[in-house]
């Protein structure tokens, strides 16, 4: 039993050695422009592309309880209306909150057409949300399409581009490197592994040890 959950946790290593080499290959790669519709967005996920588009600053929401370098603030997304009309939520990058709750950023968009650069996050399947409120007003606890477009009535692609460059607006976008997880599983191999082991060495000593033995 310990050999095959050590064994198991051995495959589930190799499969995310082999998507960090994909999602390494996906950053290395050029910016391009969005695919059309139709695609498997987890095929996108951390590619970095290119959007040109007007930002509507007025379904403009502040992702509560981020934190960058000690401090706690909100991820400002936007959403940004594509030249062929489709819409994308922007993860603009991260502000940092007031003294107080009520003091929350303005950070408005650019109003002109802005051209952008940024990496796809395709929607999280699930996630932990406090209280049964929801997102209140303009500000949401957690980032997912789906709710958007169904609270605003706004259709928007199922992913999120985590902006990286484009015009300055005093936000910040140090989005640290994708983990997927390769240490955790390795060390849950080596635990099952040594007990496998431990297993063995007693049933080697109370099988073989010589008699009279206590």
């Amino acid at each position: 039993m310990f050999v095959v959950a050590g064994n198991w946790q051995r495959d589930r290593m190799h499969q995310k050695e082999a998507l960090a080499q994909m999602l390494d290959a996906a950053l290395a790669a050029p910016a391009q422009p969005l695919p059309v519709d139709g695609v498997d967005w987890s095929d996108w996920r951390y590619r970095l592309v290119e959007l040109t588009g007007r930002f509507e600053a007025g379904r403009q929401i502040l992702v509560d309880n981020r934190v960058h370098a000690g401090r706690i603030g909100y991820h400002v997304v936007t959403p940004l209306v594509l030249e062929d009309g489709r819409r994308v939520l922007v993860d603009r990058g991260f502000a940092a909150g007031g003294a107080t709750r009520s003091e929350r950023p303005q950070a408005l968009p650019p109003e002109a057409t802005v051209r952008i650069e940024g990496r796809v996050n395709p929607s999280p399947a699930r996630y932990l949300e406090l209280g049964n409120s929801g997102p209140s007003g303009n500000v949401w606890q957690n980032l997912d399409p789906a709710r958007f477009a169904e609270r605003t009535g706004l259709s928007v692609l199922p992913i999120v581009v985590e902006q990286t460059g484009g015009p300055a607006d005093g936000l910040v976008r140090d989005w640290p490197r994708p983990d997927v997880g390769i240490d955790k599983h390795r060390i849950y191999m080596m635990q099952w592994y040594a007990f496998a082991a431990l297993a063995l060495g007693l049933w080697t000593w109370f099988t073989f040890r010589p008699r009279g033995a206590s």
